[in-house]
């Protein structure tokens, strides 16, 4: 199965989970909640984080306005 592109996956996250990966930029673990969240949106969660290309664009081109 391929992975989705946090481009995608991101709009279907929802706003509780978006404020707190914002918060915690480049966060080591994810709490539950979070990560259940981008699991149940289409991301992939690898090793309790995000890659490094998914908190790029988390903190370079996510909208503050959702």
């Amino acid at each position: 199965m391929a992975k989705v592109e946090i481009h995608l996956w991101w709009l279907e996250l929802d706003l509780a989970a978006k404020e707190w990966l914002r918060e915690n930029l480049e966060a080591e673990t994810l709490p539950e909640p979070v990560l259940a969240a981008v699991v149940a949106s289409g991301g992939d969660v690898v090793n309790g984080t995000l890659t490094v290309r998914e908190w790029n664009f988390i903190e370079t081109q996510s909208e503050f306005v959702d």
